[in-house]
């Protein structure tokens, strides 16, 4: 996957179920239902999304049951498997069927949880995403994974490559990029591409402004392995930073509606609330200046402080008229459109809804590509603002610097460690190598 540029971008969109790289019909699958067919799933990522995307999928109408789970921590198994197994949603309920034994705990159950399944659903931290896609594919299962798809350049490469392989094998992927699922975007997207209502793009913003997440406390007995797992959004290995893991959402927006990623980006970030060591090594705010291959900018913003004006959001300009979700207006801002959203199915739903219905009836589906373009995307806003150089497309995708540690185990060490304080290193622009 050397020498990786701008035109390996797929740069067509399926309106109807989001990023879709078609798949030869004479290619077989691992798997293939037929109507009614039974349909097993794990789960591989036990926390909060994980337990969601689960509800998600057993909440289809194909018959779908959940046989394994797997997870780093056993307290997230059972959390899940309690959260699934309650009395407020029967049919969730009934159609998990997960043994005792099928409940895996630690860094390799992921694989033993993956044979026993014909879909399996990736939600644990990115870092681990790469790791788990390969593992799927070469099983030759079917995948919903969440996206980011990775938190380096390495990782993005060990992606792309076996998303050519669940090419060939015909499985059906879908990424967690749920705005390719929402009718407000999908109803904005074709009137902003194809009815050139706004007419041509020249200019974009994107934001995810907010207070920020949760935090986990260090106890006495964790490793340091364990406490950056368990706080896991604060690495940079783990998450990506936040520019990668929320804010990827309004980036892919814009790469969506341009059909492909930027060529280079620009930008500063920093720390200016996250003062504590509780907060590990990541930044609380970015600002990035991306510019597309036709010279277009996006200015993308993304920020962790409490008590700021929140803003989540996409906007396009046009030469006659400007363009933001299940809304267009001319110049003059004079409404031209807007979406009466009534009757939309949750697109956290559709995702779901529309990868089962693939799997029973062959229809090609496969976002892994789009999203791994996406997460790229984000790093390489990432690479800006922590190094505060000008970071080209083609340096930082074809970028050798692997964040993941060595070795998976409860004593191993990760590679960015703790000073004799607790702190951690904070990326220095001016002086600190990304690429």
């Amino acid at each position: 996957m050397n020498n990786l540029d701008r035109r390996s971008f797929l740069k067509s969109t399926s309106l109807a179920t989001g990023a879709i790289i078609a798949a030869s019909p004479q290619m077989s699958s691992a798997f293939y239902a037929n109507a009614g067919d039974e349909i097993k799933v794990a789960l591989i990522g036990c926390g909060g999304r994980g337990t969601g995307a689960a509800f998600q999928a057993l909440s289809v109408k194909e018959n779908v049951t959940l046989v394994a789970m797997a997870d780093a921590f056993k307290d997230r198994v059972d959390k899940c498997y309690t959260s699934l197994m309650s009395d407020k949603n029967p049919k969730v309920k009934a159609r998990v069927k997960v043994a005792e034994e099928n409940k895996f705990v630690g860094f390799e159950g992921y694989k033993k949880a993956i044979a026993l399944a014909d879909v399996v659903i990736l939600t644990t931290p990115p870092g681990f995403r790469p790791i788990h896609f390969e593992e799927a594919v070469a099983q030759g299962k079917h995948i919903f994974m969440e996206k980011p798809v990775a938190t380096d350049a390495p990782g993005i490469r060990r992606v792309l490559k076996a998303a050519e392989e669940s090419k060939r094998k015909n499985l059906k992927v879908v990424v967690g990029l749920q705005r390719h699922y929402q009718k407000s975007y999908l109803e904005t997207y074709d009137r902003v591409i194809n009815q050139k209502v706004i007419g041509d793009i020249v200019s974009a913003r994107c934001y995810w402004n907010n207070d920020g997440v949760w935090v986990v406390k260090r106890e006495s007995q964790m490793t340091e392995m364990e406490y950056q797992m368990r706080n896991w959004y604060y690495f940079v290995w783990l998450c990506g930073d936040h520019i990668c893991e929320q804010h990827i959402h309004n980036i892919d927006v814009i790469n969506w509606f341009k059909g492909g990623h930027p060529t280079e980006a620009i930008g500063m970030g920093g720390r200016e609330v996250r003062k504590g060591n509780e907060y590990g090594e990541i930044f609380d705010h970015h600002y990035v200046e991306f510019q597309y291959g036709d010279g277009m900018i996006l200015n993308s913003q993304c920020r962790h402080q409490p008590g700021t004006v929140s803003n989540v959001s996409e906007h396009l300009v046009g030469t006659k008229g400007r363009a933001t979700e299940g809304k267009i207006t001319d110049l003059a801002g004079n409404s031209l459109w807007r979406h009466r959203d009534a009757d939309d199915k949750n697109p956290y739903q559709v995702e779901h809804d529309v990868l089962f219905d693939c799997i029973v009836n062959n229809k090609p589906i496969n976002d892994a590509e789009n999203g791994a373009m996406a997460t790229m995307t984000s790093i390489l806003g990432r690479m800006a603002t922590y190094s505060g150089q000008k970071v080209k497309w083609d340096d930082a995708i074809n970028s050798n610097i692997n964040l993941m540690p060595d070795k998976f185990d409860w004593n191993a060490m990760p590679k960015t460690l703790p000073d004799s304080k607790g702190f951690y290193p904070v990326p220095v622009p001016g002086k600190d190598k990304i690429i």
